[in-house]
């Protein structure tokens, strides 16, 4: 049956992802490869979750099996999560499908013809819009999409052959030093506008008085190493849609503002009145934000 299957190995993606293929009418189901994740996809309103059960615990390793199913039901499209394992999985099948396929697009449109993207080119100097026709493959990360109601959905078990010349030898668990700025309401940024490394307590300040998570660059958190790299928003870090986006001595070139453009207000304070950061932001403050920001979190104080 033709309709639209979604993966993830985070369950949040999931729900979000689903949450897109249930608003364009068609079929929607979240395709899962352990008991535990299709427990867990049950409760996000899809109409139906898929188990392809087999013999081993990696997802890729059933890439042909699924591709096989997708091929059998026509479907539209399979949409992955922007994940190492999403992306994985998504090239197996659109290699095994010989389909089109769009990986880490910005935006997702169903049209007649199939399917059209907006996807980043040349480290964020232009945007590529495309049109996939159907069968077709696309990966996106969080933040896109609103998760739907929550119901409970019909699982189906598929027992299926699981390819096993790769074979999971041992694990550890990933140690997250940074927040998970994509569950934030409110997030302070930070930027190349700050001097010193303990200046970044200015930007402590203002985001405890709004409640809200620190955010960075990718510079601070890649080259001068100030903060963990998961707080590094922008095309290949953290793509966020918060209540509240606050920049600090961002200049806002683009591979950052892609970054923060979903979210419901932006504001920026910046020495420079033609910093591109302002052309996103809702409201902007040219000034030094060594003085406004602890202005600012002084007046909060008092609300």
């Amino acid at each position: 049956m033709a309709g639209i299957y979604v993966y993830s190995d985070e369950p949040g993606l999931v729900a979000e992802l689903l949450g897109f293929a249930l608003s364009t009418g068609k079929q929607a189901c979240a395709v899962t490869f352990s008991q535990e994740d299709a427990d867990k996809a049950q409760a996000f309103g899809a109409d139906k979750v898929l188990f392809f059960k087999g013999a081993s615990p990696l997802a890729e390793n059933y890439a042909k099996a699924l591709a096989d199913y997708l091929a059998a039901e026509q479907a539209d499209l399979f949409l992955a999560g922007m994940t190492p394992r999403g992306r994985d999985l998504a090239a197996r099948v659109a290699g095994y499908l010989a389909c089109g396929m769009a990986s880490d697009v910005l935006s997702l449109t169903p049209v007649a013809e199939g399917f059209t993207v907006e996807k980043m080119l040349y480290g964020g100097v232009a945007v590529l819009t495309e049109t996939l026709a159907s069968p077709a493959v696309v990966t996106i990360g969080s933040g896109k999409f609103d998760a739907p109601a929550a119901g409970d959905s019909p699982v189906e078990t598929l027992e299926v052959p699981s390819d096993m010349r790769v074979r999971l030898v041992t694990s550890a668990p990933l140690v997250q030093e940074g927040v998970d700025l994509n569950k934030a309401e409110k997030v302070v940024g930070v930027g190349l506008g700050f001097s010193k490394q303990e200046d970044l307590s200015l930007a402590e300040d203002l985001a405890a008085v709004l409640g809200a998570e620190i955010g960075c660059t990718r510079s601070i958190a890649e080259e001068r190493k100030w903060l963990p790299v998961e707080q590094y928003i922008g095309i290949s870090g953290a793509v966020i849609k918060p209540q509240l986006y606050l920049s600090l001595g961002i200049s806002g070139q683009i591979q950052h503002v892609i970054g923060v453009r979903d979210a419901k207000t932006i504001a920026a304070i910046n020495t420079d009145e033609n910093a591109p950061i302002f052309k996103a932001a809702d409201y902007g403050i040219v000034g030094d934000m060594y003085e406004i920001a602890p202005l600012l979190t002084e007046a909060l104080k008092k609300v």
